[in-house]
């Protein structure tokens, strides 16, 4: 009788970036506090967590970004501003959001070198446990969410696990692609990775996009490994040595919604029109703004 699987409850989210394609916005304001329409980004991230089941939020800070923790605590000021103010749907808002006592941990991650290290910077916290990793500037828009979906096909084929989408082909060479066995199927077991391949050699046309499930291994690996691209530790290296060893397969999962790049410019205008177009309390006089844009 094979023992049940451990269970998701911890999601990594690294937040140390120096957000630079965003100058001069974010000088001051972290990249991931810039809000798409009424929600700071790692909001929207944190929330597609907590809708997975995801009990503990791990963030991998660095300096000047002391304002994610204060945005996921109480802020008593303000809340007692609302109260007094009978801002009764307001402070609502704001308890909904707050995660509960000992549900939220933060670790420094001292010098910028690269996703892998952010990762490793979590291990402490993670313990020795599977746990999920979702990069804040990639917005998976979609029901049901990415997470959940993920976890839904860990409960069934354990192992690590990779979110995965279609890009052109064309564009292969621009981010990390993975082979597997059936490429029409929701998840299928990865049998290559490779990080932003040459022009005309990508086994498929799918991304990783973001989402991940790791088992506690991978930290293992990230400790002793040489730095890769860019003079960084390499959270693909990583997962292709980890791969290699016989008991940690990988699986794809593919998602069939909509990602948004909230790490480049254009990628962010969209996430807000998209998102804001949703809004039963925007969307309509949105459009109408939109359209008198568009005559010019």
């Amino acid at each position: 009788m094979t023992s049940p699987r451990k269970p998701i409850r911890k999601a990594v989210f690294p937040v140390a970036g120096l957000g630079t394609r965003f100058l001069p916005a974010t000088k001051a304001v972290p990249k991931e506090m810039l809000t798409v329409v009424d929600r700071p980004v790692i909001q929207h991230v944190v929330d597609e967590a907590r809708a997975a089941g995801i009990e503990h939020f791990i963030f991998v800070t660095g300096r000047n970004k002391a304002v994610i923790e204060d945005h996921f605590d109480s802020a008593y000021e303000l809340e007692r501003t609302l109260e007094q103010r009978g801002k009764t749907k307001e402070l609502e808002l704001l308890a909904r959001d707050l995660p509960a006592a000992g549900q939220t941990s933060f670790t420094r991650q001292q010098a910028p070198l690269g996703l892998g290290h952010a990762v490793w910077c979590a291990r402490e916290i993670v313990g020795n446990e599977p746990f999920a990793l979702l990069l804040p500037d990639m917005l998976h828009h979609g029901d049901p969410p990415c997470l959940s979906e993920m976890i839904t096909a860990y409960q069934e084929h354990g192992g690590n696990l990779v979110a995965v989408s279609p890009v052109p082909e064309d564009q292969t060479h621009l981010y990390g692609i993975v082979g597997v066995e059936d490429r029409a199927a929701k998840v299928s077991r990865i049998t290559t990775m490779v990080e932003k391949p040459p022009r005309g050699t990508a086994p498929s046309n799918l991304h990783i996009s973001g989402r991940y499930i790791l088992q506690p291994e991978i930290f293992d690996l990230l400790e002793r490994q040489e730095r890769g691209a860019g003079g960084e530790i390499q959270l693909t290296d990583a997962m292709i040595r980890l791969a290699a060893q016989p008991d940690q397969p990988f699986y794809a999962v593919r998602f069939d919604g909509k990602i948004y790049d909230c790490g480049s410019k254009l990628g962010f205008l969209v996430a807000n029109v998209a998102y804001a177009l949703e809004r039963e309390d925007l969307g309509p006089a949105l459009k109408e703004e939109i359209a008198k844009l568009l005559q010019g």
